[in-house]
Parts: C-alpha cells; sequence; structure tokens
C-alpha cells in the first residue's frame, strides 16, 4: 500500500492530500531514510513523522485497505511522541 494511502487510513494523518503533502516536503522516513508518498509500506517498517516540533515514530503492525476507526489504532504500534 502506497504510504500517503496508508497514514490516512491507519489515521495518523487525517486527509490523504496533507499525508501526501507530508511525504513531499520530507517530513515522512521509513527506516532511516526520506521517502516519498508512493513508498509501499511493509508489515514491520519504522516510519517517522515530523509534526513541527515534535515527531512521531511508529512501527507498522499490519496492512489494511480499509479499516474501521476502532480497528486503525492496531495498524500500527507508537515507539515514540
Amino acid at each position: 500500500m502506497r504510504l500517503d494511502k496508508y497514514l490516512k487510513v491507519a489515521r495518523v494523518i487525517k486527509r490523504r492530500t496533507v499525508a501526501n503533502e507530508a511525504c513531499d516536503d520530507a517530513h515522512v522516513s521509513a527506516n532511516g531514510r526520506a521517502v516519498k508518498a508512493s513508498y509501499q509500506v511493509k508489515e514491520g517498517d519504522i516510519l517517522e513523522i515530523a509534526f513541527g516540533t515534535r515527531t512521531l515514530k511508529i512501527r507498522v503492525v499490519s496492512v489494511a485497505e480499509h479499516a474501521q476507526k476502532s480497528d486503525a489504532a492496531a495498524m500500527y504500534e507508537v515507539l515514540s511522541q
């Protein structure tokens, strides 16, 4: 699944266009390197998302095309905020 879509489905970022812009502006890295929105997310990937002055570090637990609001938080594990 594309990175921008994963961030939206997992509800880390509210809108896909915002997720796409964050990737294009190098605010998102996967496994220690900056990636574009087209990066294919896999289980076990470590993602770092910069939100202004704070950084969210998560591990991808599962990749699903669709997720209910209650199931979205189970798609990733927060490592640090």
